[in-house]
Parts: C-alpha cells; structure tokens; sequence
C-alpha cells in the first residue's frame, strides 16, 4: 500500500486528535477525501497513485472513532452534525486548505454534509456524495428503508455487539455487501483489519442517525456530484436519485460495474471523473 506524503495529528471538535495523512501532489488541487462508516483512510488506497494524485493534494483523514483516529466514550461524540462539522472545520483551517473539495463516501457523505449544515458551502469550492444520499434513518423513503430492512449483511446489528466471534462474522459480511465484485484475499484482509479498528460503541452512535439533510443540499451554491452504482446495496434507489433532485449544481454519476464502492471496482473511471470535476470546480473558482 503507497506510503502518505506526510501526516498530521490535528485537533478536531471536543479535542479529539484526528490522524490526517496525505498523498499526491503538496501543491496540487486540494481535496478531502472522506471515508465511510467503520471503515478508515486506507478505503481510499487507489487514489493514491496515478493522474488523480498527481494533480490533486489528497487529505484523507481517519474520522473520529475509526482508524488512528481518537475514539471518545459517549453517543454525543457521533450521533449529532456538531461533532462530524468540527473536526472537517478543523481540519481545513489547520491545513489551510484554499477552496478544497470535499468528498465523502456513504457515512463520510454525512460527514460532508454535517459540514455543510453548520458551516455553509462559502470555504469550499465543490463536493461529492459516493454511495450516499440527503436522508438517513426514518427520513429516507419507503421503499429503500424495506430493501435495506431485508438485507442482513447491510443490517449488520452484530457489529453493533461486543461478542467477537459475532462482530467479525457481520463485519466480513458487510464488506462483502459493499462490492459488486468481491475484493481480493490480500485487499479483504486490509479491509477487514482497518475496520475492526471501529469499537461498537462508534459504530452504533454514527450509524443510527436520523437526518434530513435535503434542507441544507437545497441552499448549496457549490457545484456537486453524487456517485453511486448500479448494484448499490445501501444507499439504494431512489435514495441517490432524490438527493440530485435538491441540489441547485448538482448532477449524477451511475457506475453500471459497481456496487457500494465505485472508487474502487471501476477505479480508472471513478478517478477520471473526480479528477474532472476538480478541475472544474478549481477553474470555477479561479473565475470567481
């Protein structure tokens, strides 16, 4: 796995230090790359090389709770916008980011959009939601609630639960969820061992939102993508499509390959788009 540039320990919101590495390019176009739930920086490893890396600073920081990051006893450290806005703050007035883009990947979606809430689009200059959408919890529609109530290994309740034995199984089986085409036994493993990196208590605090974000999407005025594929097993259909329907800038992109993870099953595609975007968001704000 490709070494970080460099790395920080920077002090998030309640002052939780949050482990912060970077890859590509220090002088590049700067985006945050933010991971999902119970996962952690590593998700992103194939954006760490090639054409995408080599024009953008990637900063791709562990969320509080998950990876090397600090992990605070206490629902209020997850289960609200404050704490996920703080540290994305924090993290780019430390850095000194200059009208960075923010990209978040299913939970890390949130997290972009916790940001949003709190704080507003004027510091950034786009952003993306991957396999993510504008409503979790109760307020998320119908008939996507009923397919994920349906689905065991997306419900995961056991990697809620302090039982090892029981964790890990769930845990296996929802990392097999996220894909369309398995990943393989090497790249498993590392994913396996960086998500039992998130304790329980994180993982039921941060999952059990009930958020409605649509509000705050409908007074972007940044452009915006939202990413997902065709054999998405989470943030399922319509959820996606509602979300685009709010933003103002926004448009979609559907990977016919892919599942949960479009980053990494249609990789070349994924990073062509991405880095498309942020060089239109960066000659957008260039023109400002």
């Amino acid at each position: 796995m490709t070494a970080p540039r460099c790395t920080h320990t920077i002090t998030g919101g309640g002052g939780v230090p949050l482990y912060v590495p970077e890859y590509g390019n220090a002088g590049g176009i700067p985006v945050v790359l933010i991971h999902g739930w119970s996962q952690a920086h590593q998700s992103w490893a194939r954006q760490f090389t090639g054409p995408l890396a080599e024009a953008c600073r990637l900063i791709v920081p562990d969320l509080r709770g998950h990876g090397l990051s600090g992990k605070p006893e206490g629902a209020q450290h997850y289960d609200n916008s404050a704490p996920w806005a703080a540290d994305i703050d924090a993290i780019l007035r430390t850095l000194s980011l200059e009208k960075p883009l923010l990209i978040g990947w299913s939970m890390g979606g949130w997290v972009v959009q916790d940001y949003l809430r709190v704080h507003g689009d004027s510091a950034i200059s786009g952003f993306s939601l991957v396999g993510s959408s504008g409503a979790t919890g109760r307020h998320s529609p119908v008939e996507a609630l009923e397919r994920r109530e349906n689905d065991s290994a997306v419900r995961a309740t056991d990697m809620y639960g302090t039982e090892l034995g029981a964790n890990l199984r769930a845990t296996l089986e929802f990392l097999k969820a996220c894909f369309a085409t398995p990943p393989d036994a090497d790249d498993f493993a590392i994913m396996t061992g960086f998500n039992m990196l998130c304790p329980p208590h994180v993982r039921a605090a941060s999952r059990k939102r009930h958020e409605d974000y649509r509000p705050d999407l409908a007074r972007t005025t940044v452009p915006a993508l939202v990413q997902w594929g065709v054999h998405e097993r989470l943030a399922v259909s319509p959820m996606p499509e509602q979300t685009v329907d709010v933003l103002p800038h926004g448009r979609a992109i559907i990977y016919t390959q892919s599942g949960h993870a479009p980053f990494w099953e249609e990789t070349e595609q994924f990073n062509a788009d991405l880095l498309d975007f942020a060089r239109t968001c960066h000659e957008d704000r260039g023109s400002a």
